[in-house]
């Protein structure tokens, strides 16, 4: 990597040009800020038992609008759809202007935004299945996974764009950081098992679907255990950057709430839809925020690994001892 090259990674302005990167990083921000929002709205939907409210796809009722069937379930399942529609549309307007840029940016970006953009559309393909085949479990929760790999997509090629410059002390946190978010990946996947099976509610009634709880219950150890970890090795990194020590404090007070929600949830039973939805959504901002981390640990290892330090040359001591 040339010093020119690593200096476009840092700072936003080159030879009194300014460089798209910084813009591109607060966009991509953007987007993974529009799908948490999603996320949330579909768990919205699923748990006010709006999934099937529209019987049809991709229109609602055979219309664009559906006023007359229109209530509350039909509007969120409704809109639902409107706000993933917009985001395809957004992404395809990035991924434009990506290949627009490609000149000012490394040539994986605009690669990897189109990949994304053909990510979104898959998701799209499932929510048209989920909605065909009657809301089948196993098509809902890769909906739910395919939506979480769009989300820390957006965040990593967010992170690998903002301006950023390490403090080069990093020890093992990047890979204890990107194992503990694929941790919490996995364990959003066993959550969106148990909410697409019901398996809470047939468990308390019949005691059916036991299993697919508990296993989401164990799941909670190895991420919890990660991010603990993380969070005591963050705090015993000296010079580590501000940012990256943030991130690792909000990551153990994001854990900590993701469990005070999830017994509060359980305790009552799933009867209370702002706390069912949170859980889901805490859950999200946890891998978001381990993702981000990551990415910031690995570019600051990148750093250190290609700075260039100044170098003395040695004088003999036998020069001085020369006669001139």
């Amino acid at each position: 990597m040339t010093e020119t090259s690593l200096n476009n990674s840092i700072d936003p302005k080159i030879s009194g040009e300014i460089i798209p990167s910084s813009f591109l990083s607060r966009l991509f921000f953007g987007m993974a800020i529009l799908t948490l929002g999603l996320m949330a709205l579909g768990s919205s939907t699923r748990v006010m038992n709006a999934g099937l409210s529209c019987p049809d796809w991709p229109l609602c009722y055979g219309e664009l609008l559906p006023k007359q069937q229109m209530n509350l379930q039909v509007f969120l399942e409704w809109f639902h759809r409107l706000i993933a529609s917009l985001l395809g549309l957004f992404m395809i307007g990035l991924t434009g202007l990506t290949w627009g840029w490609r000149s000012h940016l490394s040539k994986w970006v605009p690669i990897a935004t189109t990949l994304c953009l053909g990510l979104i559309v898959f998701q799209g393909i499932l929510g048209g299945l989920t909605v065909t085949q009657l809301l089948r479990f196993d098509i809902v929760t890769a909906h739910l996974a395919t939506g979480l790999l769009f989300f820390s997509s957006m965040l990593v090629l967010g992170s690998s764009l903002m301006p950023y410059r390490g403090t080069c002390v990093i020890d093992r946190l990047p890979w204890l950081s990107s194992m503990a978010g694929g941790l919490v990946f996995l364990q959003n996947i066993l959550g969106g098992l148990v909410a697409s099976q019901w398996a809470v509610h047939q468990c308390l009634a019949g005691a059916q679907r036991c299993q697919v709880m508990y296993n989401h219950f164990l799941g909670v150890l190895p991420p919890t255990l990660a991010v603990f970890t993380l969070v005591i090795l963050v705090w015993r990194t000296p010079a580590l950057h501000p940012r990256l020590r943030f991130l690792g404090q909000l990551a153990m007070g994001l854990l900590i709430l993701q469990v005070l929600v999830g017994i509060s949830t359980l305790r009552l039973h799933l009867q209370v839809v702002g706390l069912t939805v949170a859980h889901q959504a805490i859950g999200a901002s946890l891998l978001g925020t381990l993702v981000v981390f990551s990415v910031i640990a690995l570019r600051d290892r990148y750093q250190a690994e290609y700075a260039q330090p100044i170098q003395t040359v040695p004088i003999p001591i036998a020069s001085f001892l020369e006669p001139s």
